[in-house]
Order: C-alpha cells, then structure tokens, then sequence
C-alpha cells in the first residue's frame, strides 16, 4: 500500500492564505478515513504503553463510518485493544429508545462497540430516554464525567449543511455545554430519510455544547462529498459567527479539517488557486480558470480581453500562452466542440470533433439506473434521442427502490388487487387474506419500521411497473428493460449492506450478455442517501473485471448526474441539447414514475419535484451555455466521460 502522505491531495507548495484552519484534502474518503484510523490508534496504542486511558470523542452518521471499519480491522487483526479507551459520544435524538434504528446508541455498538474489547462501563452515550425532569441534572453529569476522566484527548466531528457541530445548530454559543436542543429544520428535513419522513424526526436531540467541543486537546472534523463543499468553505475560510457554528473551531488550537477530494472543491486553492499563486496552466486549469472569468464579468468567452485576465489573477496564463484572443478562441472551440444532438455518434461524419464516435453506428448501448427513475430523471432526452436514432438500447435498474413508496400506495395496489380478483371471480388467489394481513401490519407499523418482505415486494413491484410504463413510453423494448434487484439494497432500510461479489457478478453477467458500445451511469456523489455512489463503484468494478473482454476497448463509459447537482460547465464533455418538444417528452417520461410524484418519501434537501429539478437543471446548463457565447437552446442535458483506465472507485 502506499504512502498516505503520496494519497494527500493538498499542495504544501501552495500558499493558503484564506484559510484560517489547518486543512488536509484527500483523493477519497477512504484515504481520508484511513489516516483518521490511523491518527486515533496511534494515540491509543501510545497510551497503552504508557498504561494511561485514552479519551475518545465519538461522532455518528455516514461520515466516520469507515474510521471505524477500519479500527474495527485493526482491531481483529493487529491485536489493537480497546481496554483502556473511555469514549464519549457527541449526542442523541430526543426523545428515543436505544434500540430504534436510528438511536446512535444502535449505530455505534453496531460500527464499533459490538466488535472491540471496550467495558461496556467506559462507553458514554447521552440518554435519549430519559424524563424531561431529569435532563439538566444528567447534562451537567455528563460534563462531570468527561472531566473525571480528564477530558478528551480527541473529539471526531462531523459537520450539518447548517454547519452545526453535534448538534450545536446556528445560534449556539461557544462557550455552551450539554444540554437538549431544538434541532434545525434544515437538519430535520436532512434526517429525514433515516426516520422514513419528516413528521417522524424528533426535534430535539442531546448534544455536547460547543464549549465542551472546544476544550478537548484536539478536534478533527471530517466532511465527504460535494453537498458538504459550501458549508466547509464557510467553516474553512469564512468569519467566525453563530450562523455556523463550525467556524468555531477557528479558535481551537489543535482543530484539524479532513476532507475528500469532492468536499474541497469550493476551498479557493481548490476552485480558483489562480488567485492565490502562479500555476502550472494545464487544458483542464485553463479551461475552468476561462469559465470562472467569463461567470464573474458575466461576458462571453470571445469578449475577454488581457485587461480581464491581468486585473484577475490570470497574467501569467496569457504569458505562457499568448494574448487573450488565443486563449479565448481555444476555450471557444472546445466548448462548442461538447455540443451535439447525435450521443450515440453521426453515421457518415467527420467525428473528429465530435464527443461520440460516427462508428460502429447503430450502437449497443446500457443506460444504468440506480433507482427505477434516475435513467429518465437524469438523462431522459438523451435516452430517447438514442432510441429515436435506431441505437439498440437496454436500461438497467440497478435496485428496486422499494423503500421509496409510501405505504398508502401498497394499500391502493393491494385493493385493486382485492378488487379484481372478487369482480372476476378468480379463486384460490389469497388476495383478500394477503390484503387483510397488509391492513394489519401498517395499522401497528412503527416509524422506521422494516416492511414485512410481502410489502417490500409490493413496494418494488409499484417501482418496476412504473419503469416499465415510462421505459415504453421512451420507446425502449420490454426485453430491454433490466430489473437487477442488486441484494446490497434489499435490506428494507435506508442503511444498506456493504456491496459484495454477488452485486458486481450480477453487472458483469449483463454487461457480457450485451456487449456495450457505450455505457452511461450515475456519476453524481451528492445523491444523499449514497446508493449512486455504491451504483457507481459496483459498474466500475464490472468493468474492470471485464478488462480482458474483447468488447471493453471499443466501449466509452459516460457519466450523467441526476436530481442532486449537475456537472459544472467546464467539466462538461458531451452536451445534448433538447428541444421545447423533447423536455416536454422527458417530463412526461418522469410522470410515469407516480409514487415518486408530488411528494417522493426522500426528497432530500431539496423539496421541489424531481421534474422540476431536472427541467431546472437542464435549462440552466442551457443559459450557462448561452452566456458564454454559445448557441441558445431550451435545455441541455450533460456528461462527463470516464477515463484513464477501467478501475473501481473508493
């Protein structure tokens, strides 16, 4: 294994002036966790030695999962103990039973607790059961214990995209303590897909104050992902204020930012390190530096001159490549050179400028889908745009998104059920019992509460039924409609299982079976419940395992991104835009998806419609296009291309 210090993505060389924390970007959250891991075991086998106790602050969500898979690892199988490590917890919601699915109390016997030699009597996690009477007195013993046990050697945090720190929401005081709160909406509504609805989150939790935080001998504060990108500029470089708690750590001594390479990419050395030093001007740098200057002047590429590129920190690209007109000429061809309404390629064309090859034309194509709608939600127009062009295209879906269907809906299902079979007369069905046992159980059903596995297939067949009414509707044959139930989703659960052997043979058998001239996928690592990301990975694994195929060499592999967020413009390698009419097709497409309409169970943070999103999207990629000085078009749908090599991703 290399060195993780090779893994660092930060460039020590690079002056960092607007940041006022230490700061360390990695490739990946796994690099990122595994020096995390290895920074808390170090310090415990040190103490250890020196038979001392080691005092752990402990955080819960997705983020810290992996540091403690990989305790867990060293654990097993380096002999790491645990015997004198005291740890205590951030928070907890309020009120809540230890052994509810989302109690951290659960969360953190079932990622750590459960598998290390820690006393039970050394773990402190705040009592979510406690009466309302009782919570002062428990908080301020609480901060007693924490301080007996001479205080905490290392806090791990996490951050909300309000920037609260535990559960320290904006407003929190620096030098606040233990004690129950009143959770943010935002941080609600974030929260929302764990307690399977809003209406189910409780709004109060118990949390460590800031204060507490702040007196620990080191903080490290880890954030993965593009969604936590804004928040960690603010929490990186803004002022210290009450609207972000994060920022708080500003005044810490030994506080420690660790972050992915996607939660850095609005860090200024990061986005725009032009401003703070010279750079080595590379295609990709100019071509991002060009477009952060024509969005800031809000002027076309061809109308930027040397003035605008001097007066902003971007002399020294017109000194090693030439005046502004070169440049901005160059930026200008390769924008215009993404535009094109033939994806699968143009048959008997000169594709040399062209993102798709003219040949082998039609093409064999897989469009995957992590959920049942994503294939249209993300890349509709251009999934019908190549069914129209004769292109032999399969959609796969990749899980049943059975968990994504209100329960009111398995009753409607399972009464038209009932229904038919008394109108027809059809005996021996079951149905009227398997409609009673339905009742029964969703009557007494608990929030968060696991669907018995008849109403878990309810759920995935009102899923497939709708895929397939829209997969007709875009004009994709039945036969090449692809329903791969991957089993690391079939868990009835928001958490899912780790991805296996089984997942990824399941994508190679079909990929194999087809022979992909091109293949399109979920690239977007925003997706808040993370089953893009592990979509993603299981593709990329497939394909790797399939490198040695005689078909792999001539299949191109294209990333779209979905409801979440949208590739920026430079990024952008393939764009294909729609008509008035063909957004139009697209939205009736998504319609096809009803239980996802007017109100989907995950909505996420963003609470319009999945068509609203996606037209939103489309169309403003659409004027960003214009703004530079392209062509006007009604909408645009964007792609990245995969490269460099078939690998899996972290």
């Amino acid at each position: 294994m290399p060195e993780l210090k090779n893994r660092i993505k930060d460039v020590k060389s690079r002056p960092v002036y607007y940041e006022n924390i230490l700061t360390e970007i990695y490739a990946s959250s796994n690099d990122a966790s595994q020096a995390v891991a290895d920074e808390i075991s170090s310090l415990v086998k040190k103490r250890n030695k020196q038979n001392e106790n080691t005092v752990l602050g402990l955080a819960t969500g997705s983020t810290p999962v992996k540091v403690y898979e990989e305790l867990v690892r060293q654990h097993k199988e380096e002999g790491l103990s645990f015997r004198k490590v005291i740890t205590f917890n951030l928070d907890e919601y309020y009120p809540i039973q230890p052994d509810s699915l989302q109690s951290y109390v659960r969360f953190m016997k079932e990622h750590l607790f459960d598998h290390i030699d820690i006393p039970e009597n050394q773990i402190h996690i705040p009592d979510g059961t406690l009466e309302p009477e009782k919570i002062d007195e428990y908080c301020k013993s609480y901060e007693q214990k924490i301080s007996d046990a001479g205080g905490i050697d290392l806090q791990l945090l996490g951050i909300g995209r309000t920037g609260h720190i535990g559960f320290n929401e904006p407003g929190s005081r620096p030098d606040s303590r233990t004690r129950l709160i009143t959770l943010d909406v935002v941080t609600r509504k974030d929260a929302a897909s764990d307690f399977f609805g809003e209406e189910y989150v409780p709004r109060r939790a118990i949390t460590m104050g800031v204060g507490t935080i702040l007196d620990t001998k080191k903080v490290i504060l880890m954030a993965w992902g593009e969604d936590k990108a804004p928040v960690i500029r603010e929490a990186v470089e803004g002022e210290i204020k009450e609207s972000i708690p994060a920022t708080y750590l500003q005044k810490h001594d030994n506080a420690h930012i660790v972050l992915d390479d996607s939660s850095s990419t609005q860090l200024t050395r990061v986005n725009t390190p032009w401003i703070l030093t010279s750079c080595k001007w590379n295609e990709e740098l100019t071509r991002k530096a060009v477009v952060w200057l024509c969005r800031k002047l809000d002027k076309p590429v061809l109308k930027l001159t040397d003035e605008d590129y001097n007066e902003n920190g971007m002399g020294d690209l017109l000194t090693s490549s030439g005046p502004a007109y070169n440049t901005n000429l160059k930026i200008f061809n390769q924008l215009q050179h993404t535009i094109t309404g033939w994806p699968g390629g143009k048959p008997n064309a000169d594709d040399t400028n062209r993102p798709e090859r003219a040949t082998p034309f039609p093409k064999r194509v897989v469009i995957f889908s992590p959920h049942p709608d994503d294939d249209v939600i993300s890349m509709g127009g251009t999934l019908i745009r190549l069914v129209e062009h004769g292109h032999k295209v399969h959609v796969a879906y990749q899980t049943s998104g059975n968990i994504a269907v209100f329960d009111d809906d398995v009753i409607r299902f399972a009464d038209f059920v009932t229904d038919y079979a008394e109108k027809f007369d059809i005996s021996g069905t079951g149905a009227d019992e398997l409609f009673r046992e339905i009742q029964e159980f969703l009557k007494n059903k608990q929030p968060g509460q696991v669907d018995s596995p008849e109403i878990q297939w309810i759920k995935g067949l009102i899923r497939r039924v709708e895929a397939k009414a829209a997969g007709r509707y875009c004009g994709v044959p039945v036969e090449n409609l692809h329903f791969l139930d991957m089993p690391f989703y079939e868990t009835g659960r928001v958490k899912k299982k780790p991805i296996s052997e089984e997942d990824v043979q399941i994508i190679v058998d079909l990929l194999r079976e087809i022979k992909p001239h091109q293949v399109y996928a979920a690239g977007d690592l925003s997706d808040p419940h993370g089953t893009h990301r592990i979509c993603l990975k299981a593709i990329l694994a497939a394909l790797e395992m399939c490198r040695q195929d005689d078909w792999i060499d001539n299949c191109y592999v294209w990333l779209y991104r979905g409801a979440w967020q949208e590739w920026d413009i430079n990024e952008i390698e393939m764009a294909v835009p729609l008509s008035p009419f063909e957004l139009a097709k697209k939205r009736r497409a998504i319609f096809k998806h009803q239980s996802q309409k007017d109100r989907p169970l995950f909505p996420g943070p963003d609470h319009r419609e999945f068509w609203q999103r996606s037209d939103d999207r489309n169309r403003g990629t659409a004027i960003l296009y214009d703004k530079l000085g392209l062509a006007e078009y009604e909408a645009i749908e964007a792609f990245v291309r995969f490269k460099g090599g078939i690998k899996p991703v972290s």
